[in-house]
């Protein structure tokens, strides 16, 4: 058997109260693309900062390219041939592409020949990039280049890319994957973490599961289902959610011409956004990261009134009204920022159901808070919703982000919104937990409820959606049926061409 890459042995790494990683090992060969899979707080993240050099291991052993490997910080990893894109860019927007790149190398040359370097390797590897751009300026796919390209000036052995295609369209994956499918034929391994299953099928060679900080096994994606890898992470099975035939009613909102500043130099404005949602219907919005989503649902929730524009609800013009007036009507909104946007991280789960709950759930007649129905009313979210915690009095910053995501969104559904705008629903959650909350929006829409989900998944959204819109750049495509697009349509939509997708 050929010497692997990267071999892991005994790898373990233990905190206050938890044990991240328990005993893991498993081999990277060379010019191999190795999937590393887990739910949330399965252990993936300790796992690859221990090979970066970010976090040292209490235990075990690494050997790179047989040599014991040890690396204490991410400069010795790189040094040794181990690069690393992370899911959150670590770039200056105010600055250009090659003064970004030359921020991440130990030794930068003369600016000159650094971004002659940034052209040759962008255009070798099919990733097209400006050494003189604003970072600012560029959009989400074109500053994950930069990361990359920054990877790559380092010539590695081994990249490791976390939910690299989580900010792409599937236009982009596809130049993703020629590239990392050009960087294997090099020679060079991949460990890519991700949870879009699909992906992982048609890319990697292997896959290791990590369940509970433990190696539960391993597995060849091409020959596994989606579903086999799923209930391999969870440790179980898990129902399919199941869309019930509901026939739609009247429009239950109704935005016209709706337009809204950046909230910063680098934000997006929404730029005459149009959409009519009707009683019954789950319309499904897409999107690259950072192309207005946050801004829509500030604009729909009330927390930022728009200055042109208009917004209706049931017939009713509700533009110049903010958010506790609109959710006494019924619309409700659950943001993507979880701790300290959708939570205040150290009240109590009893106060924090409070604190939306109050009108709709009757927690305080009279302005005068019932704690006691408020502590039954969390503890109803924390039931339905199996969100683990010791109980309803702990801090919401005590819950782990999956756990606080499922307080979020059953805190939402549970007061039966007439409306309901909610934004990454499954943002950090198993796939079990991520099929209840998609069926409990199914649930709610079947009740004649209008359902509003903006989400970077698209599987999620061709999952539950009757139609699908796409934002790009702070505008809205026109909503068109689910039934009669492919991802090739989409991908033409979430990248502003919306006459090519028609």
């Amino acid at each position: 058997m050929e010497q692997p890459l990267l071999s892991l042995s005994g790898l373990t790494k233990a905190y206050p109260g938890v044990v991240a990683n328990d005993d893991v090992g498993f081999h990277i060969g060379t010019g191999e693309i190795h999937a590393l899979l887990g739910e949330n707080g399965a252990g993936k993240s300790t796992l690859v900062k221990m090979i970066y050099g970010l976090v040292k291991p209490d235990r075990g052993e690494m050997v790179l390219n047989g040599s014991p490997f040890a690396p204490t910080k991410p400069s010795m990893a790189r040094k040794s041939g181990v690069a690393m894109v992370f899911q959150h860019f670590s770039l200056f927007e105010a600055l250009n592409v090659a003064e970004n790149v030359a921020l991440g190398m130990e030794t930068p040359p003369p600016m000159r020949d650094l971004a002659k370097q940034i052209r040759d390797v962008s255009e070798k590897y099919g990733l097209p990039l400006d050494p003189d751009r604003t970072v600012g300026t560029l959009s989400v796919g074109e500053r994950q280049r930069v990361e990359i390209i920054r990877c790559l000036l380092q010539n590695p052995k081994l990249l490791i890319m976390d939910e690299p295609t989580s900010v792409l369209t599937p236009q982009e994956v596809e130049v993703l994957f020629k590239t990392l499918n050009q960087l294997r034929a090099e020679g060079r391994s991949i460990l890519y973490i991700s949870h879009k299953l699909e992906e992982i099928r048609a890319l990697c060679d292997n896959a290791t599961i990590l369940r509970g900080g433990k190696n539960v096994g391993t597995c060849i994606p091409a020959e596994t289902t989606a579903r086999e890898m799923a209930e391999m992470m969870v440790g179980s099975s898990f129902a399919t959610p199941a869309a019930h035939n509901r026939a739609m009613g009247d429009v239950a909102l109704q935005v016209s011409n709706l337009s809204l500043p950046a909230m910063d130099d680098f934000g997006t404005p929404l730029r005459e956004v149009t959409l009519s949602l009707r009683k019954g219907e789950v319309l499904g919005i897409g999107g690259v990261a950072g192309n207005g989503q946050d801004e829509l649902l500030l604009a729909l929730s009330g927390e930022r009134l728009a200055p042109a524009g208009s917004i209706a609800m049931n017939g009713q013009d509700i533009s110049r009204i903010g958010t506790l007036a609109r959710r006494k009507m019924g619309l409700l909104a659950a943001p993507e920022e979880r701790l300290g946007h959708a939570a205040a991280p150290d009240m109590s789960l009893i106060e924090n159901a409070l604190l939306t709950g109050a009108d709709r759930q009757n927690l305080s007649p009279k302005k005068i808070v019932n704690w006691r129905k408020a502590r039954h009313f969390a503890e109803d979210v924390i039931r339905k919703f199996d969100v683990r915690t010791p109980g309803a009095h702990v801090a919401a910053r005590a819950l782990s982000g999956g756990n606080l995501q499922k307080f979020v969104v059953g805190r939402e559904v549970l007061q039966n919104p007439d409306i309901l705008i909610i934004n990454q629903p499954t943002w950090g959650v198993d796939a079990a937990a991520a099929a209840a909350i998609r069926q409990a929006l199914l649930d709610l829409a079947a009740n004649g409820a209008a359902i509003l989900v903006i989400s970077q998944d698209l599987d999620e959204l061709l999952e539950i959606s009757d139609n699908f819109a796409a934002l790009n750049e702070g505008r809205l495509s026109a909503a068109r049926k689910v039934s009669d697009l492919d991802m090739e349509q989409i991908g033409l939509m979430m990248g502003g061409m919306e006459g090519a997708a028609a």
